[in-house]
């Protein structure tokens, strides 16, 4: 049985607003729930995990009133990171659960399904997989050590999620102590030596963290 924890623990400061971006409405509906729907889109199967502030749980259950939301899916308590967070989300996959576990950023609503594909299923042979885009811009480097310069962007990816493991693989990685390190949750599994593979994700796959990005999404919702 293949899973899917939804991350979202957003506060929304960068938005500029009270409102974590996460509830926020693109063409009359929150994100989250634009991101769930996705990957009930993907599969009927798939066993959907939000991970969500303890603080924030209430407001959501009453939008999902509001909006008669009837998505299926299990709820864990966010943690101090997001490390954390994904570790309480994999408590509620059993211990001896085989398949596939996907980690999904809950302000992601427009990963196509053809990605969520490709990502689960790269994973039943390569373990550990992350969807990808290139880099369109042009990169300088400013890390201080030499004199700032531009960087070949094709040696560069801008990095995606759902990314997809091993469920016994990502529960294993799960149990080493945090580290700064951890930037995501492929950095999470490469902490215990596992090779990462990639897969091309899809570029509306946008991370909605600004203004800019909401006005952006309201342009590419399917009406």
């Amino acid at each position: 049985m293949d899973y899917v924890i939804i991350v979202a623990g957003g506060k929304g400061l960068r938005m500029g607003g009270e409102v974590p971006k996460q509830f926020l409405p693109v063409n009359g509906k929150p994100v989250l729930m634009r991101t769930l729907e996705r990957f009930r889109e993907y599969s009927a199967d798939l066993q959907i995990i939000l991970v969500l502030p303890k603080a924030q749980q209430d407001y959501w259950q009453g939008l999902c009133e509001e909006y008669h939301f009837s998505v299926d899916y299990q709820i864990a308590d966010g943690g101090a990171t997001r490390f954390h967070s994904v570790q309480n989300g994999l408590k509620l996959v059993p211990d001896d659960a085989e398949g596939v576990v996907g980690v999904h950023d809950g302000v992601r609503p427009f990963v196509s399904v053809e990605v969520i594909g490709k990502c689960y299923e790269a994973a039943r042979k390569d373990l550990a997989v992350i969807p990808v885009a290139p880099v369109v811009e042009t990169l300088r480097y400013v890390g201080g050590d030499g004199p700032d310069r531009n960087v070949l962007r094709s040696d560069y990816r801008l990095v995606q999620t759902p990314q997809t493991f091993d469920i016994q693989l990502l529960k294993r990685a799960n149990l080493q102590p945090y580290s700064e390190a951890f930037t995501d949750d492929a950095s999470v599994v490469e902490g215990i030596g596992q090779k990462v593979s990639m897969v091309d994700g899809n570029r509306e796959n946008i991370k909605i963290t600004t203004p800019f990005d909401m006005l952006l999404a309201e342009v590419m919702v399917v009406k």
